[in-house]
């Protein structure tokens, strides 16, 4: 098996234009030491730089109007998808990515890892966070992971049914071989850079010590945070201006 690691992403519709895969890439360029592979699957490639591989979003057998969706993440387990093969990680288009990320490839190989997925303080106060998954960053072995796909494919009807999302429906097919990253290295900018209200109407949102990723599930994304954002009260954002030196 060769040495070179795979790094892949997606990019569907319009939401992220492809300055976001551009920039991925440049990130994980910038902070990825080992040979590796930088692959995107679209259905445009317009505007992509040239030293990202380019392949079509892949099959997946679902109705119309989960095609494409983030419900794709399950057909990036196909066994000889785009040639990859050995340690490959997904990444979201709307991350940060702040330091090494050696340390994804090296932690836990043998096990199929994802962030354990974030929740509202306030959810957490009678209950732990629930044993699901955040799919923003997960990594596989590559060509050895067909199962997760066998498993949705054969219960495709109950996965859309009785899941909420495609990361709670991922947990459980890798449960198996699941493993979490530790918490500090993938941080919420909503959980943990954005001072909790009244504080986050004055206050500028911080990088929280440790964290080699920032994920911006959901809003605002890496250019509405740098700049800042106006929603409700609770979730209004300042100017977040270290975004600029990272994500880029």
């Amino acid at each position: 098996m060769s040495d070179v690691v795979n790094v892949i992403c997606m990019k569907y519709w319009t939401r992220y234009g492809p300055h976001y895969v551009n920039r991925l890439r440049n990130m994980v360029s910038r902070h990825l030491s080992r040979p590796h592979r930088f692959v995107c699957f679209t259905e445009d490639p317009t505007g992509i730089d040239k030293g990202v591989e380019i392949f079509p979003l892949p099959p997946l057998k679902v109705p119309a109007n989960f095609y494409p969706s983030a419900w794709l993440k399950l057909a990036f387990f196909q066994d000889g998808l785009a040639n990859l093969e050995g340690p490959t990680l997904f990444l979201d288009l709307d991350l940060v990515i702040l330091d090494s990320i050696d340390c994804f490839f090296d932690y836990e190989p043998d096990k199929i890892c994802i962030i354990h997925n974030w929740i509202e303080f306030r959810k957490t106060i009678f209950r732990p966070r629930p044993d699901i998954g955040n799919s923003s960053v997960y990594r596989f072995p590559a060509g050895e992971s067909q199962f997760v796909l066998d498993s949705f494919n054969s219960e495709t009807e109950h996965a859309l049914r009785d899941f909420p999302t495609e990361q709670a429906y991922l947990t459980k097919a890798i449960r198996p071989k699941k493993c979490f990253w530790p918490e500090e290295w993938v941080r919420s900018f909503k959980r943990h850079c954005l001072p909790p209200f009244p504080l986050n109407l004055v206050a500028a949102p911080k990088m929280p010590a440790g964290a080699k990723i920032i994920a911006f599930h959901g809003k605002p994304d890496p250019d509405d945070a740098l700049v800042g954002y106006k929603s409700k009260l609770h979730k209004t954002s300042r100017p977040a201006p270290w975004i600029a030196e990272h994500w880029r």
